[in-house]
């Protein structure tokens, strides 16, 4: 079968949209790029100094991403996935841009860790290479974050993500594109200062190639050997060469540069003093550009929630081991939570968050619910009490490989409401839908209490996402006083928070013989 995926990568300096065909005939998947899209927007150029993201700035964001938007106009929302990075991060005024850039791009936008960028660029940078079991370094300088990788085939062993990056260091020490020697001096120090702190750490792990992607390595790697400063690859000498070369002429313009694009000009020199200092603090000897990057990542990352490969799972696991959850008690929690909620009518619809945004339909609900189901218990590695709070800040703020930030808020909020009092504050499910996995989820820990199997489910979940009634044997329920008093408990605190459902004991049936008498 031949399907088509689309990655938005919306980076601090250029926006990129990717479009590539599955190809899934063999054993493997292939993704065959069949479109590309890139603008230059400069993002991080209308940060002031308090991180608020200026309207010119946001202007040229939308105006790229409606043209974006109408390439995308036919594809499925779970066919594409758009990231944005540092800037998004930083922007102290997001929640107001950030709703007029997913409905001009016409898809949710994830805004992404640090490192969660990393893993997704060493994604895409394995896949454009051949598989090798050799380590590998992979250092990524983007407008204003620069990100450090070192894996082996397609694994990332070390991720690390630094908020410096071409447009950000251009913009501070060469205003009005002015270089001196002073300038790339400071500029310089300002970076090491920063690497110094990953350098022995990275060192002592050590790597055999080293690979630069995206626009400052690969602008290098054009622009040395096209001005005759290198004969293949970027050096500790070719870096050299071009610097000095940069400050005799006292501008990018002026030194008369080979193979430079003309986007590219302005923010060469802070990219350049960033990959000087990498080079020092890593002691690198020779750096190869790399195609991939991000976007392909996400294509990647995006193929694999199709099929069994999907990272997310595999994140789930690795927490369940890390915290050491008890496995069987996560497993009754799911398989009980599951059994309530698939009968519910009207969960296939899609759930729409407040901002329009798609939030997802019924099997994404589903796949989060089965998650925060075996996640749950994480935080009874701190302390017993309170522990589902524990749980939400362990899930909202950790790293977790192919999480986006909304997914991991999305999971914390929902392991936060999962036991105890509701809260009123702090608890913003996005739709009637998401209320409905939350209260299979309570159920289910009610349930499961005792901590031992359950044959035959007692009980069943019916109706609709905020009008639920639970139904339950009568005679189950006469032998099990604690679980009696704990559903008419939380029929009461639901009832408390204005989302009220109803208990229904069911008795049974008494023969016709009987009723005849």
């Amino acid at each position: 079968m031949t399907h088509l995926l689309a990655a938005v990568d919306l980076g601090s300096n250029s926006f990129r949209l990717v479009v590539g065909r599955i190809n899934d005939n063999s054993d493997t998947s292939q993704i065959y790029l069949v479109d590309r899209l890139k603008e230059t927007v400069r993002l991080a150029a209308g940060l002031d100094d308090d991180h608020y993201l200026d309207e010119a700035a946001i202007g040229r964001a939308i105006a790229v991403l409606r043209r974006f938007g109408e390439r995308l106009h036919s594809f499925d929302p779970g066919r594409v996935r758009a990231v944005a990075t540092q800037t998004f991060r930083m922007a102290t005024n997001i929640a107001d841009f950030l709703p007029r850039a997913e409905a001009a791009l016409g898809f949710p936008i994830e805004i992404i860790a640090g490192r969660e960028e990393a893993r997704l660029i060493y994604q895409g940078v394995a896949h454009s290479l051949p598989e090798s079991q050799e380590k590998r370094l992979v250092v990524d300088i983007g407008g204003a974050s620069t990100e450090f990788i070192i894996g082996a085939s397609y694994t990332p062993e070390l991720l690390e993500s630094l908020q410096m990056g071409c447009v950000t260091f251009s913009q501070q020490f060469f205003p009005g594109g002015v270089i001196t020697a002073e300038a790339m001096k400071r500029a310089e120090i300002a970076a090491r200062q920063q690497v110094e702190v990953l350098s022995r750490r990275y060192r002592r792990a050590g790597w055999k190639y080293a690979y630069g992607s995206s626009g400052t390595a690969k602008a290098l790697a054009a622009i040395l050997p096209a001005t005759g400063l290198s004969t293949g690859g970027i050096t500790p000498r070719s870096l050299q060469q071009l610097r000095q070369r940069l400050i005799r002429a006292g501008s990018v313009e002026a030194a008369a540069l080979q193979d430079i694009k003309h986007d590219r000009a302005a923010v060469l020199p802070g990219g350049l003093a960033i990959m000087r200092a990498i080079f020092e603090e890593l002691d690198i000897e020779l750096m190869h550009a790399a195609d991939g990057a991000l976007r392909v990542g996400v294509l990647h990352d995006l193929a694999g929630r199709d099929d069994i490969h999907d990272v997310r799972d595999a994140t789930v696991q690795q927490f369940m081991t890390r915290y050491e959850i008890d496995a069987g008690q996560a497993q009754r929690v799911l398989q009980t939570a599951l059994a309530l909620y698939q009968p519910l009518e009207g969960v296939a619809e899609v759930a729409a968050a407040p901002n329009g945004s798609h939030a997802g339909d019924s099997s994404d609900l589903e796949q989060m619910l089965g998650w925060v189901a075996n996640l749950h218990e994480i935080g009874l590695s701190i302390a017993h009490a309170n522990y589902q709070r524990h749980t939400a800040y362990i899930l909202g703020f950790s790293d977790m490989p192919g999480f986006s930030k909304p997914e991991q808020q999305l999971l914390a909020q929902l392991a936060l409401g999962h036991h105890g009092r509701l809260p009123r504050e702090g608890l913003d499910l996005p739709s009637p839908a998401h209320w409905s996995v939350l209260l299979c989820l309570r159920l289910a820990c009610l349930l499961a209490r005792r901590r031992e199997d359950i044959p035959e489910l007692p009980c069943r979940l019916l109706g609709s996402p905020g009008q639920h009634v639970l139904e339950v044997q009568g005679e189950w329920l006469a032998r099990h006083p604690l679980t009696d008093f704990s559903l008419r408990a939380e029929v009461a605190e639901w009832a408390r928070l204005g989302r009220p459902f109803e208990l229904k004991i069911k008795r049974p049936e008494r023969s016709r013989k009987s009723r005849a008498a």
